[in-house]
């Protein structure tokens, strides 16, 4: 890989990491359709998987006290059918066209943007999210597998509840971890996972925690509305370049 490659894996990365600092969540959504638009989607799922295990178990460590609020009583569900999930996104993202799933992404984020704006205050009552659960789940697990970004569904399903900070921030961060894990060994098995994607995975790691408690310190100082305005502007600039193939 050439410098410029370097630079671009980094400041993606760094991107994701102060947004991911600010809101606890982000990292893939951010980093990942950079990295996809100038390397390729596989090579970007690849090299992700490691920084969404490392990052998230240490979210999830960090707000473990929410494991037990009952507002999350549908995690256990959306957690086991989004690892179901995994397998069929794993055999799309080897099966499809390259082409067709990054269009696939960016209409999503397209979508997630456009959801964001239209409903911003809609709430999900909890017996509803219980009986959604199992197709939420298994819906972000494809969607992680075959584009790498479970966001669109998962982070939605779970934003709509409207649950405070540190239970949001849980929820997401371990539906990350344990789709990132059984993602692992499914990528290896289906020979799309390279020791030198993973190797770059692990040195990802160090902008990543460099940069996440610059976003802490941001997150402090914005508005939580203007804040979200901005990530919305820079995800839906980042879906259009995919649509169109820029």
């Amino acid at each position: 890989m050439d410098w410029t490659g370097i630079l671009v894996m980094v400041l993606a990365l760094g991107a994701g990491a102060v947004v991911k600092g600010a809101s606890g969540m982000g990292l893939p959504l951010i980093a990942l359709p950079v990295i996809t638009a100038f390397f390729g989607l596989q090579h970007a799922i690849g090299l992700m998987v490691i920084p969404l295990i490392a990052t998230n178990a240490w979210q999830v460590w960090r707000f473990r006290r929410e494991a037990g609020n009952p507002r999350l009583a549908f995690m256990p569900v959306f957690l086991v059918a989004g690892a179901l999930g995994i397998g069929l996104g794993t055999w799309a993202l080897t099966s499809l066209p390259e082409r067709l799933l990054v269009l696939g992404l960016g209409c999503l984020l397209l979508t997630y943007v456009g959801l964001r704006l239209a409903t911003p205050h809609w709430s999900l009552p909890l017996p509803l999210a219980k009986r959604l659960a199992p197709f939420t789940g298994i819906g972000g697990g494809i969607l992680q597998g075959a584009t790498g970004v479970s966001g669109p569904i998962g982070m939605t399903y779970i934003h709509a509840m409207a649950l405070d900070r540190d239970a949001m921030v849980f929820a997401v961060s371990a539906m990350f971890f344990v789709l990132a894990a059984v993602q692992l060994p499914s990528l290896w098995v289906a020979g799309v996972l390279q020791p030198e994607w993973m190797l770059q995975g692990v040195f990802a790691l160090v902008p990543i925690f460099l940069l996440m408690p610059v976003g802490q310190w941001v997150g402090t100082r914005l508005s939580r509305r203007a804040f979200d305005r901005m990530i919305l502007v820079f995800l839906a600039a980042i879906g259009l370049k995919m649509v169109l193939g820029l």
